[in-house]
Parts: structure tokens; sequence; C-alpha cells
């Protein structure tokens, strides 16, 4: 498959009608698929949610020292997920929910179309909701375009939070909040649609991949001065239709340098302090999205499926070490974003997917044998993290 531009490899924003993020029938708000009334922004509450009168007993907590994970879900919730049992418990967050980071102290931060909202995963509570600053989001709604929160990433020192927001009529910001107050403390401008937002090593840089926009943003966490790196190894043809746009991104632990794959062809190597950059070559041959990098170097990246059913191949998960070397496990359905347990063992890879073809779960992959299982894990999955011992 060789893709020298971008000429015919385009998304159509009128191919998706149902909204990437679906209902969870929960009591008192009808069926699953009864439809959600949009909100204005700003009605939804700063306060600690409580919890019932007579609240049910609930289940211990998972060990989450081991490979027990939290997993965002599409359905406004963030659900807690056992490997072996699935699903055990969930927590409210807001509208539309997309990526969340967990911090040293159990605090997870979850970007909706709302706001941040705050959940301690040891109590399994939301304790607050940090509204945006950024104008012109419009209602909170869900979509796959729909404004609010997309990427967001903790400093090292777990004293700010970065959150890529998508503004639909244009450009979108990095907003900073700070974890002590859980007030927004400044608003940058960056790419168009923040996929993924990153940090880097010593904190003092952040990098807001824009998807409609072909670039990264590093912004001087000191100064919120900014840079912007064009990243487009296939060209800019065909503009916000094109399927070549960067997705997610991850640091390099060896130099802090941004590894962005396209297409299971194209590895962008970027270095942010320059801003120049060598192609590498990738061998999944498939749409990729979601990507992480261990300590030790190895990259790990989802393949959605194909875009050309006729050229590209299937889903699947890339395992990269650090010297270039790849192995290509195959998965069952699209997928979008990966985590991976604290001793390096095993990938646990969401079923969400931004787009139709999406699935309800998480699958597990054992990455020493390929091995993998489908684990039921509630309505449209989309970030997933790895909780700490409490």
């Amino acid at each position: 498959m060789r893709r020298p531009t971008a000429r015919g490899r385009t998304e159509g924003r009128g191919r998706t009608s149902r909204r990437p993020w679906g209902l969870l029938r929960r009591p008192g708000r009808g069926p699953a698929h009864a439809p959600r009334t949009e909100r204005r922004r700003g009605s939804a509450p700063r306060a600690t949610l409580a919890p019932p009168k007579c609240p049910a007993p609930k289940r211990p907590a998972p060990n989450v020292g081991g490979p027990s994970t939290a997993a965002l879900f599409g359905a406004d919730t963030v659900t807690f997920v056992d490997p072996d049992a699935g699903p055990v418990d969930s927590v409210e967050v807001g509208e539309a929910p997309y990526g969340l980071v967990v911090g040293e102290d159990g605090r997870a931060w979850v970007a909706t179309a709302e706001g941040v909202a705050v959940v301690d995963t040891h109590r399994r509570e939301r304790l607050d909701l940090v509204p945006y600053e950024t104008a012109g989001l419009g209602p909170v709604t869900g979509g796959e375009y729909r404004g609010g929160g997309m990427g967001i990433a903790l400093a090292p020192d777990g004293r700010h939070v970065y959150v890529g927001v998508n503004v639909p009529s244009g450009n979108g910001t990095l907003e900073t909040i700070d974890t002590g107050t859980r007030e927004v403390t400044a608003t940058t401008a960056v790419g168009r649609r923040p996929f993924d937002v990153d940090v880097s090593r010593d904190g003092r840089e952040v990098y807001a991949t824009g998807h409609d926009s072909f670039d990264v943003t590093v912004v001087d966490t000191r100064t919120q001065d900014t840079r912007r790196i064009e990243v487009a190894p296939y060209g800019t043809e065909g503009g916000l239709g094109s399927w070549l746009k960067p997705h997610y991104a991850a640091v390099r632990p060896s130099d802090g340098r941004l590894l962005l794959p396209f297409e299971g062809e194209r590895l962008v190597v970027l270095d942010p302090e320059t801003g120049r950059s060598a192609v590498e070559r990738m061998t999944a041959d498939t749409h990729q999205h979601g990507v992480t990098a261990t300590p030790d170097g190895t990259l790990l990246v989802v393949g959605t499926g194909p875009i050309d059913p006729s050229e590209d191949a299937g889903p699947s998960l890339t395992v990269r070490t650090k010297d270039g070397q790849e192995r290509v496990i195959p998965l069952d359905g699209p997928h979008e974003d990966v985590a991976v347990s604290a001793d390096g063992r095993t990938a646990y890879v969401t079923g969400g997917f931004t787009r139709d073809g999406y699935w309800n779960g998480i699958s597990v992959v054992d990455l020493a044998t390929g091995d993998t299982r489908r684990l039921p894990a509630g309505e449209r999955p989309l970030g997933v993290a790895v909780l700490r011992s409490p």
C-alpha cells in the first residue's frame, strides 16, 4: 500500500450517523437508545457527587497493583474493569468522555464535553468537574466532532493537568489546570482537534497533536509561548477530509522525541526542539490511532482497521522494539487506545473506536505469546489507564 499523497483518502464527515459515545442504561434515564437532550455549558454543578441515602455495599476494589484496569467509557462514565471478571464498578463523569490520565495519588482526570472530571479511583467517586474557559464550544453533546476535551496529560510533578479542547468551528486550545485548586490557570491556542496531549520528560513543554491541522503545537509551560511543527509525511492534500493525519503520539523515554505512527507504514520521529523529523518504516499496513511507549522503549500502536479493505490489513496491535523490530498481533474488530500493565506483560486495547464499527469491550493481549481474549467492558470504551495499588 503506497500513499504518496492524500488523494482519495478522505474521512468524509457525513459518513458517520451514530454518536461515537453511546448511552448506558441507568435508573431514571430511559432505554439505552433514548435520545439525549443537549445541555448548556455551565449547567453541571462543581460539587462532589453525594452518595445515595442507603448505599448498597460496594465490592472491594480490585487489586489494581496487578493487571486490573480503569477504562473510560462512552456512556458518560469511568468504569473499573477487572481483567478476569470484567466491569466491577463505574462512576458518572460527564457527557461524552474522551481521554483520561491517572496520577500517583489515584486521582483520575477525565476530559469530557462538559469539563474535566476529577475522580477518586480509590473511593470510586467524582470529586469535581472543572469547566472549560474556552469559548465557542457549542452545546454539551456527543459525537466525534463535539466541542470539549480530547487529549489529556499530567505534569511529571503532578501539579498541573493539560487538556486539549476541541472548538468545532476552528482551532483548539490547551487548557492548564492547577491540580491543587482545580482551576484553569492558562488557555493557549493550539491546532485543530487536539486528539492527543503529551508532556516532555522534564515537564517544561507540552505537545498538542492537532489532528485536523496536521501539526504538533509545542507549548512552553512557564511562558505559554508556542511553536507549530507540521507533521504530514503524506502531505496535506485533502485537508479536513484526509485520513492521513496525525492522531496520537508518544514521548520516547530515551531522548524525548515524539513518535507519531501513520497508516502502519511510516513512523515520524520528531525532535520537538529543532522541529526536524525522520521517517522510519512500519509494517502493519493499517490505519492507526492509539499509541504508548513503555519505560524500556517498546512502542505499542493500535491499528483500527483498513481504510480500503481491498488494499489494507485489518485491526492489529503493533509491538515495536526500541531498535525498530516489529511484531504485528491481529485483533478482532476496530480498536482505539492502549495501556500496558506495570510488569510490561499485558496490553489492554479498547474497542471503542471514534467512528462506526466500534465494539463494547477491551482486548487483553499477552505480549509474550500474542494470545488475545475479549473482555466485556460496558459501552464504547475509548481511553484506558492501568491503576496502581492504593
